[in-house]
């Protein structure tokens, strides 16, 4: 094994410092009796209870998770379905074509994205509300779900399918039974890695946004215009917590489900 040495000890945790002390900074302040962020004045709640009194931001905060979960759902639905076909489908006319418009929001930078959908928008007649920011954010979040599951199967056994269909199952079947059980902790990854990106969203969601339909990520920002208040360091604290949570969560579940494939594997092979 090799043995750490002081400069790659020196070289992450600096590394880490960097990621993650403003992090821990602004933890700490957000327990802070004064006014002033920058000064430490004692050790108090009283930001957090003022922030659940703050209908603007939990306003603001329902309308983000709405979007999240909606969007994160369909691009995961829309993601998985176009890395089947890139993988299985094999050469078909416009495969190329077909790729580069499920990767192209990978690499088209999100103004150039949030003014587009503004245009398409306004052209159709759609006013900006939930719905166009559901729409945004699925179009550029089903290309990271497509990319995390095309990914898992690449490296996917397709004789396990093969059994199943010698077995009697149609392809519809041996896909909900063998298939996506074992793509499944890629398929979770996807929604989550979608749900992350919808909920961090600044750059479209200011282009789609209606009047009515005000993201926090955008409340944050037109705050922070006047100034930092604790109230942000509480609100970014909760998000922290809740992130780290789920994906602390994911991780088990996702190595549980890792622990569960080998061993079946194995048993198969066995018999």
């Amino acid at each position: 094994m090799r043995r750490m040495t002081w400069f790659n000890a020196t070289s992450l945790t600096l590394g880490f410092a960097f990621l993650y002390l403003p992090m821990v900074i602004l933890i700490v302040y957000s327990f802070n009796a004064s006014k002033l962020v920058t000064v430490w004045a004692g050790f108090s709640t009283r930001w957090y209870a003022t922030l659940l009194q703050n209908e603007a931001f939990l306003d603001a905060a329902w309308v983000t998770l709405r979007v999240a979960v909606i969007s994160s759902t369909i691009a995961t639905i829309l993601g998985t379905m176009a890395a089947y076909v890139l993988v299985r489908a094999g050469r078909f006319a416009g495969r190329t074509l077909f790729s580069g418009m499920i990767y192209a929001p990978l690499v088209m930078p999100e103004v150039i994205t949030g003014l587009s959908l503004l245009l398409l928008f306004i052209g159709i007649g759609l006013d900006r509300g939930v719905l166009t920011i559901v729409l945004a954010h699925t179009t550029f979040s089903m290309c990271y779900v497509s990319v995390v599951v095309s990914s898992r199967l690449v490296s996917f056994d397709r004789s396990l399918e093969e059994a199943a269909l010698d077995l009697g199952c149609s392809p519809a079947e041996a896909f909900r039974l063998v298939t996506l059980p074992i793509i499944a902790p890629a398929v979770i990854s996807g929604w989550l890695l979608a749900f992350t990106l919808s909920l961090d969203d600044l750059v479209i969601a200011s282009f789609t946004a209606g009047p009515s339909s005000t993201t926090l990520p955008i409340k944050i920002w037109s705050s922070i215009r006047l100034g930092v208040s604790p109230e942000i360091n509480a609100l970014s604290t909760i998000l922290i917590g809740i992130v780290s949570a789920g994906v602390i969560t994911a991780s088990l579940i996702t190595k549980r489900a890792s622990l569960r494939q080998q061993a079946d594997e194995q048993a198969a092979q066995r018999t």
